[in-house]
């Protein structure tokens, strides 16, 4: 089975580090638990973080930004996250908008935002980041294409799954 066209996106990018079965389920548009309370408190720290960044949410093509401003060195894009327990996921997802942006010609640095854990770090977009984010992007390619989801495998970020019902119920 062929699967159409898509657009990566950070999201992408984001679940296939959290789990490969999710990115198939996120691209064959099958929604997560909207009821998950994982899912509202992390919607709730999004809207409620940082809001006096007045360049909050910006859409750039097939990304979307949670905060863009202007410091002394430059351009910095920043990522809010509930947790630094997925710490490479936030990592990979905001290189990828650091790629994005770069292939546009627009130089930027990341800066990830933890804020219930009142932790920021740093994100640079380094050669070797930039290589492994375009396998990554190739094995998204490849999961898209697959007629059945990935094999579902417990991971210790199966217990907040808001998708934990299509692998274990």
């Amino acid at each position: 089975m062929e699967h159409p066209e898509f657009n990566l996106t950070g999201t992408h990018i984001w679940y296939y580090y959290c789990c490969p079965r999710e990115v198939w389920l996120m691209l064959r548009q099958v929604n997560p638990d909207e009821d998950d309370p994982n899912l509202d408190l992390g919607r709730f720290i999004h809207e409620m973080s940082y809001a006096r960044d007045k360049n909050k949410e910006i859409s750039l093509g097939n990304i979307r930004l949670d905060i863009v401003r202007q410091d002394k060195e430059g351009l910095v894009i920043g990522e809010v996250k509930k947790s630094s327990k997925y710490a490479k996921s936030a990592r990979m997802q905001l290189g990828f908008y650091l790629l994005e942006l770069k292939e546009r010609g627009i130089e930027a640095k990341g800066e990830l935002f933890f804020p219930k854990e009142r932790k920021k770090e740093e994100v640079a977009l380094t050669e070797d980041m930039e290589k492994e984010l375009l396998e990554t992007m190739e094995k998204i390619r490849g999961i898209a294409l697959l007629e059945r989801p990935p094999q579902p495998q417990k991971i210790h970020f199966c217990r907040n799954c808001a998708y934990k019902e299509f692998c274990w119920a």
